[in-house]
């Protein structure tokens, strides 16, 4: 049986601690890792100084710019006491900013379509936090750990042919 030979794991520790050690291998130490390495994100800032993000939810799209302001959120031209008037939908689009602590800190101007009023709302708070994370990326901790880079992806199911509706079948006749 020769020195080089392994048959278990202790004979593998002895034949590395007897192996020669090159000049390249003294000057270099091992790289030891303790945890997850933290990724440093870039601010992503456009010529005028806003921020740009897509949000989505259900069939409705916006597109969101963040600035610093005084708090004025504009949507499709109309202010958000207008265009959502229902208080939940405007407690929906100031959410990211509660949780990052930034409460009348960005003015918004976003354009979104498509869907009903709930899911551009929705459509609209994804757009913030994305913007927000672009424009402070220190806080894509605060508003991932809330779940608001999250894309929501229940959509409506289509219509089925042969069907009344996606899932509902026409009344069943005897005769």
């Amino acid at each position: 049986m020769s020195d080089n030979t392994v048959t278990d794991l202790a004979d593998l520790g002895a034949l590395a601690a007897n192996a020669p050690v090159s000049a390249d291998a003294a000057v270099q130490a091992p790289v030891v890792r303790t945890g997850p390495v933290a990724v440093i994100r870039e601010r992503e800032v456009d010529a005028q100084g806003r921020s740009y993000a897509t949000g989505r939810r259900k069939d409705a799209v916006a597109r969101v710019w963040i600035k610093p302001g005084s708090g004025k959120i504009t949507v499709n031209g109309r202010d958000q006491e207008v265009y959502f008037a229902r208080p939940t939908l405007r407690l929906v689009i100031n959410q990211p900013f509660g949780v990052a602590d930034r409460m009348g800190a960005y003015d918004v101007v976003c354009t979104v379509k498509g869907g009903g009023l709930s899911g551009q709302a929705g459509a609209v708070k994804h757009g913030i936090a994305t913007a927000l994370s672009k424009f402070e990326p220190a806080l894509r901790g605060a508003v991932k750990a809330a779940g608001f880079l999250t894309r929501d992806p229940r959509v409506v199911e289509r219509k089925k042919y042969g069907r009344a509706k996606a899932r509902k079948s026409f009344q069943f006749s005897k005769r």
